[in-house]
């Protein structure tokens, strides 16, 4: 669970429902026709622009921004080191039944006890890497244009309601309510796209930022233990994905 992106979230709707309650009454900031206009016109402006399966996956692609832990450099590095130590020692066919917890990883090595040449280890990996990110990439999109969508449908939520308030200009009681009513369309596209369909798409890419990190990095070593190379070698080539301060930690210790 990704702590920043939940506590993000929860606080920033904490403080807008926060200061509705303390300004007033909650049920003035409700309304249904403008609910409607934002929320269903944004999604389905939002389809037209790509496919439906693409749309209805960009939920299960947003969750990624909730749950997903990556495998830290260091613990990759390990196991990297440990496995090239088995393979060393055992040959490949001894990394069968190694403990890897990355799921990648764990694919590549499979890879390498069924005995396939580097090429086609390379290609395979970096095809599902690509795909990956391809998949990271998409989803962006969508929660990007839904950024984009949002105050626009509440921008033409805000101009009905005008056109209605001003058709009803001969009772003056009514101008202020329906004036109201009129802003909160624009109020829920600014919610919709700046409190989460934004920061979303913005987590998504550090995301995939870091899932490209991690794979690479998991390539490199795979491609290592083929080759035989030596456990120390190949730790010291994975050093590089490192910052350079641990990387000198670790050269200290």
């Amino acid at each position: 669970m990704d702590l920043a992106t939940l506590i993000g979230l929860i606080g920033a709707f904490g403080v807008v429902i926060a200061s509705i309650l303390l300004g007033g009454s909650a049920g003035n900031f409700i309304n249904t026709p403008s609910i409607l206009v934002v929320l269903g016109g944004t999604f389905l402006v939002t389809m037209m622009k790509f496919s439906l399966g693409s749309f209805l996956s960009a939920t299960s692609v947003a969750v990624k921004a909730f749950i997903y832990r990556p495998t830290s450099a260091e613990e990759l590095i390990e196991n990297a080191v440990e496995l090239a130590k088995t393979a060393r020692q055992g040959g490949l066919l001894a990394l069968e039944d190694a403990e890897v917890p990355d799921e990648f990883m764990k694919s590549g090595l499979a890879l390498l006890v069924d005995g396939h040449p580097p090429d086609v280890v390379r290609s395979m990996l970096s095809k599902d890497l690509q795909m990956t990110l391809k998949r990271h990439s998409d989803g962006q999109d969508i929660f990007k244009a839904i950024g984009d969508v949002g105050p626009a449908m509440g921008m033409i939520g805000t101009l009905i309601g005008l056109v209605q308030m001003l058709s009803n200009m001969d009772d003056p009681k009514q101008i202020g309510p329906a004036m109201a009513v009129a802003l909160l369309t624009t109020l829920y596209g600014a919610i919709l796209a700046n409190m989460v369909a934004l920061p979303i798409a913005d987590k998504l890419a550090v995301r995939s930022r870091e899932e490209n990190h991690s794979k690479s990095l998991i390539i490199d070593a795979l491609l290592g233990i083929q080759a035989g190379q030596n456990p120390r070698v190949i730790e010291n080539v994975l050093q590089t994905y490192l910052p350079r301060s641990k990387r000198q930690q670790d050269e200290a210790g």
